[in-house]
């Protein structure tokens, strides 16, 4: 009895009125609950966009490696192309069955072959000559041309006019390896004979091993599919192989036409998907990664949950099963706890921020040391990513800063052939001449020039271009006098010939013509004219030109004038917008390439 009683008075001395468990409901436990879920909220939206960004990121590195390896085979098949023996053994004539002929043909092919396989990137060679030649049969390096025609994609082959054409990913049969799953890059050769003659198709084939090395850094969420597509929506790589060659929907199409990267969420088979894309330069493919929201954000929901876990053990043990009697002892234990960690914090080199009064409590004072720890932490994590993409940034331009793959092929295959077929007497004109291209060029790495070196290095050019085209076109320079010592940004004239040349006089039909280059002061403005008498352009093709910039290879085969474009933007950042370049062109007529500076000497500001 005595003990019933005494256990009554003790539950009736902490029980709690009704009215201020209540209060306590209302004024404390609704509340704290309605903050932590929006604060669950935001933190699960939060993770979930730094993970997004931080695939992003992983998705356009692998992009910008893969397009590194893909223009390096590239590169190959364009010096391949312009070797001349090449295109003088496709063209010899199928009457000229000279038995030593064809056997030193054979052995050249071979020879060429076996040098560009000896690269690491490279897979396999095939070249598809007239099956009228006596090694087209001979089915390791060399095919029938007739064997590509059965081919569905050889119509393409030859719309594209000799640029290249990558294919998506398939299997084929070789006598000396096997079965293996390749990506060819392939063009068209043409007979310098017969221009309108195709004399065969050049192939070189890439493991698909070399796609998914890369691709497999890609430390995705399970279930993730990263894979490629082709501007025309076919998918050219896909871990499933059953799907490459099958079209995505016309929703997907639609969503990665519409820039060259980006994020965005498609309702596919009745889920909706998290896309993220970005562009591979060289091919114009889409390196997509498709997934659930769960799928790819799988890092975020993990952390999401946990935190929501957490926090409401926290907020149950807080709010609902600690007696209220014992607040006070919780509180002090916690001061003791928020005292250390803040000591810990400090000795670990996070001081707290100089702008908090010395009056704070420590929980603020805790707060600001963990905002003020964080923002460092996030920073230095921060600094070193950038400080990793600058160095491959760095890597990447130093490697591409090596050579300047077209006109340098071109200019030392000149030099060689021209002392194989002539002797030695040239030989010291052309080195000359491209010694002197380069240090105009490189100009000890500074990036203004005088005017006077600017038309040297236009002039260089033009003519080493004669001793590759020898009797084919003429060019003149005609300067005001005074203008010599005005200042410019290097490397403008130089595209612009190279254009008028190449685009113009080459591709009309005598491939023959001339160059003007005019220079003139104009109420402080410094004028340079280049015209040629080449084909010309339609009026809205020479606008376009300035407008945007345009892809590498045109479906004419006829290539880009992506330098234009570049100069247009380099002209209006060192000038302002109101100079720049214009273009006067008509059809069959040539065309005037007019710039305009602000004319300023050394010394000016």
């Amino acid at each position: 009895m005595f003990r019933a009683g005494a256990f009554g008075r003790f539950i009736r001395r902490f029980s709690i009125p009704r009215q201020w468990l209540l209060a306590y409901l209302l004024l404390i436990v609704v509340p704290a609950g309605v903050i932590l879920y929006g604060f669950y909220e935001r933190s699960a939206t939060i993770l979930k966009d730094e993970v997004i960004r931080t695939m992003q990121q992983a998705l356009k590195q692998a992009g910008n490696n893969l397009a590194y390896r893909l223009e390096h085979i590239e590169d190959i098949s364009n010096s391949v192309m312009m070797n001349p023996n090449l295109h003088e053994y496709l063209s010899i004539s199928k009457n000229d069955r000279l038995i030593g002929i064809q056997f030193q043909v054979i052995k050249d092919l071979r020879n060429l072959v076996e040098s560009i396989q000896s690269n690491s990137d490279v897979f396999h060679v095939r070249l598809f000559v007239d099956k009228s030649k006596l090694y087209a049969g001979e089915r390791i390096n060399f095919f029938s041309l007739e064997s590509l025609k059965t081919g569905s994609w050889y119509e393409k082959i030859i719309m594209e006019n000799g640029g290249i054409v990558w294919s998506g990913s398939y299997d084929e049969r070789y006598l000396e390896a096997g079965n293996a799953r390749v990506i060819s890059a392939a063009r068209m050769l043409r007979d310098p004979n017969q221009y309108e003659k195709v004399s065969g198709v050049l192939m070189i084939d890439v493991r698909e091993q070399l796609v998914t090395d890369i691709l497999s850094t890609l430390q995705f969420s399970p279930g993730t599919n990263v894979y490629l597509v082709d501007p025309s929506g076919t998918i050219a790589y896909h871990p499933d192989k059953a799907l490459v060659g099958s079209k995505v929907s016309s929703d997907m199409q639609e969503a990665l036409g519409s820039g060259s990267e980006g994020t965005l969420s498609l309702k596919l088979n009745a889920e909706v998907n998290d896309v993220l894309y970005t562009t591979i330069d060289p091919t114009g493919w889409k390196l997509v990664a498709q997934g659930t929201e769960s799928q790819l954000s799988h890092r975020a929901v993990k952390l999401t949950q946990m935190t929501g876990l957490t926090t409401l053990l926290e907020y149950i043990a807080l709010f609902l099963l600690l007696p209220v009697v014992l607040l006070a002892i919780i509180v002090r234990g916690m001061n003791r706890r928020v005292k250390s960690v803040i000591t810990t914090i400090r000795k670990e080199g996070t001081d707290t921020p100089m702008d908090v009064p010395a009056e704070t409590s420590d929980f603020l004072l805790l707060e600001r040391s963990v905002e003020h720890m964080l923002l460092r932490v996030r920073t230095l994590v921060e600094e070193k990513y950038l400080a990793q993409i600058h160095e491959r940034e760095a890597q990447l331009q130093a490697l591409q800063a090596q050579i300047n793959p077209h006109f340098l092929y071109n200019t030392l295959d000149t030099i060689n052939w021209i002392a194989i077929g002539k002797g030695a007497t040239d030989i010291s004109q052309m080195i000359d001449g491209l010694a002197k291209y380069f240090r105009l060029s490189l100009n000890k790495g500074r990036s203004i020039v005088s005017v006077e070196d600017e038309l040297c290095l236009a002039q260089v050019y033009l003519e080493i271009q004669q001793s590759r085209f020898p009797n084919t076109f003429d060019f003149r320079v005609d300067m005001e006098p005074g203008l010599e010592a005005y200042q410019m940004p290097k490397l403008i004239l130089q595209p612009i010939v190279e254009n008028a040349l190449l685009h113009g006089i080459r591709k009309a039909k005598g491939k023959s013509g001339s160059i003007v280059i005019t220079v003139r002061e104009v109420e402080g403005e410094l004028l340079f004219v280049v015209a040629d008498n080449g084909i010309g352009m339609e009026a809205h093709k020479a606008r376009s030109l300035l407008s945007a910039a345009p892809t590498a290879v045109k479906s004419d085969g006829s290539g880009s004038s992506y330098g234009l474009y570049n100069v247009n933007e380099r002209i209006k950042l060192y000038s302002g917008d109101e100079y720049g370049l214009s273009i006067s062109s008509e059809l069959g007529a040539g065309t005037i390439v007019t710039i305009r500076f602000k004319a300023a000497l050394a010394n000016d500001n």
